[in-house]
């Protein structure tokens, strides 16, 4: 059976290689079409630089920026709102053309909480990811943003209160306690071994140089000892919601 292909929607440059490198990895080298759409930062900018260096690491083609501007950043969009303040049925609509246009399988997201850091840009784009997966599949919904597509999987990546728990301290940083970090309970997570692909993982991380150099989480992973690296990075959590009935490649991971 082929692999699903993936469109991943994540907040930020970096957010793709830390929630789902390892998946994208694998996808990629499997032959399955995998791209990833960022909802901030705009082209030109030091971080869109990176973040095409990722992508080619994981095999994810070029970036497809929305070009929001993040929250913390406003230099990363001149001109543009903050991700939170773009207007509703404008970015559903930006992130449906992208589903239209790349038609996947699988989108993958955030989930609910945000990740265990539960930064507000990253809960916006969960929002806007359930929102855009549905509407991608009514012509009625969007029309401008190309014929109908429905995926038939929604993937939101995650940490299960084990590795919260077992890995947090590495994630998380430091003044951040485990017990104040946002995981969902291990029963409603599906664990993904990536290991075979901790290495462009890592390589896709560490691209991001610019996070790495102000000690934000690629820069923590990318100091710890070689085995240390393959533990935190090694497996990938998601909650998994089946759209709809699928004709083509199963859209389950394998664990």
């Amino acid at each position: 059976m082929p692999m699903p292909s993936v469109l991943a929607f994540f907040a930020h440059p970096d957010d793709e290689a830390l929630s789902a490198g390892g998946v994208l990895a694998r996808h990629a080298a499997a032959g399955a079409r995998t791209a990833v759409v960022t909802a901030t930062w705009t082209a030109g900018t030091r971080r869109a630089g990176e973040l095409a260096d990722a992508l080619e690491i994981l095999g994810a083609g070029a970036p497809r920026l929305l070009g929001y501007a993040d929250a913390r950043v406003p230099s990363s969009a001149p001109g543009r709102p903050p991700w939170c303040d773009a207007p509703l049925d404008e970015a559903v609509g930006a992130l449906v053309a992208q589903i239209r246009e790349f038609r996947p399988h699988v989108v993958i997201t955030h989930d609910a909480y945000g990740g265990l850091t539960g930064h507000p840009d990253h809960v916006h784009a969960h929002r806007l990811a359930v929102l855009a997966v549905h509407a991608a599949g009514f012509g009625r919904l969007h029309p401008e943003a190309g014929d109908p597509w429905q995926p038939t999987a929604l993937w939101l990546a995650t940490h299960p209160d084990s590795a919260a728990h077992d890995l947090g301290g590495y994630l998380l940083r430091p003044g951040r306690t485990v017990d104040s970090a946002y995981s969902v309970p291990d029963g409603m997570v599906t664990a993904v071994d990536v290991s075979p692909w901790v290495g462009q993982k890592l390589a896709a991380i560490a691209a991001h140089r610019s996070e790495a150099d102000r000690g934000a989480a690629p820069g923590r992973i990318t100091a710890l000892a070689p085995a240390l690296q393959k533990r935190v990075t090694g497996t990938e959590w998601y909650v998994r919601h089946h759209l709809a009935p699928t004709t083509g490649p199963d859209p389950s991971p394998t664990r």
